[in-house]
């Protein structure tokens, strides 16, 4: 019912308790999952999950934090990886100017890189972009053929609703259950539900009641039944739905 569209499952904390959770999400009628890399290490490693868990599909591709590292060289790995079925994107990729490290430019360049494999290889993105609205909306102009979902979605409704019409999609995090979410509470409010996509970001951004803890893809649901109250749906409905836009993002067939 419910697809986690962007986790973290193989960071070194899960390592000891990996069973239990997978235990929970199927209690949690968690049925899908993208393990999202951020690095090379991380995104071989997503591969592997994948490889193990027919319910998992992996994302491969270098976080801004790791912008410095991407050349023609890492893109070359990347697109190797990529001829894996397992893989459905290229991510996470994008702008972080919270501390300009690297600076923008390296980050615009590693960002360009991988957007130009995505549209070589006819993959969507996994995208995620940190004080950095204008940069970002402005790449990813420059591939018009490349869409994806702009994740853990931090921007105004006015960047939401352009990115919409370029055929994108938003993805909500356990944030948006936050009482100072005012921003992705207005974005969740008003964007067409077939472009919405839920994600625990896990270990990270873990939703109400479980703020400041670990995060885990089992908790998805919370961020399902948030946009559910405002939306005037039930959490199953937007279990639902949103599994359903994540499967036509990522081109996941039903049942895999």
């Amino acid at each position: 019912m419910y697809f986690d569209s962007h986790a973290h499952l193989t960071e070194d904390c899960f390592a000891q308790d990996f069973d239990t959770i997978v235990e929970n999400m199927k209690a949690a009628s968690v049925t899908g999952m993208m393990e999202i890399g951020f690095d090379l290490p991380s995104s071989e490693k997503a591969v592997q999950l994948a490889e193990r868990f027919s319910w998992v599909h992996a994302a491969v591709g270098s976080h801004p934090d790791d912008a410095a590292q991407v050349d023609e060289a890492r893109i070359a790995v990347y697109r190797e990886l990529c001829k894996n079925p397992r893989v459905k994107a290229i991510g996470e990729i994008g702008l972080d100017y919270h501390y300009e490290d690297p600076p923008r430019d390296v980050q615009q360049r590693a960002f360009r890189l991988q957007m130009a494999l995505a549209q070589e290889i006819d993959l969507p993105v996994v995208v995620h972009e940190r004080e950095a609205h204008e940069d970002g909306l402005r790449i990813v102009d420059e591939f018009p053929d490349v869409k994806g979902v702009f994740h853990c979605y931090s921007g105004s409704l006015e960047m939401a609703k352009e990115l919409v019409k370029r055929g994108w999609y938003i993805g909500f995090t356990g944030v948006v259950t936050f009482k100072n979410a005012r921003k992705a509470v207005e974005v969740a409010e008003n964007i067409p539900l077939d472009r919405i996509l839920i994600e625990t970001d896990c270990p990270y951004m873990a939703p109400e009641p479980y703020r400041g803890r670990r995060n885990d893809p089992s908790l998805v649901p919370f961020v399902a039944a948030k946009i559910a109250q405002l939306r005037g749906f039930t959490p199953e409905d937007i279990g639902k739905a949103t599994s359903e836009n994540a499967r036509r993002l990522f081109r996941i067939e039903e049942g895999k």
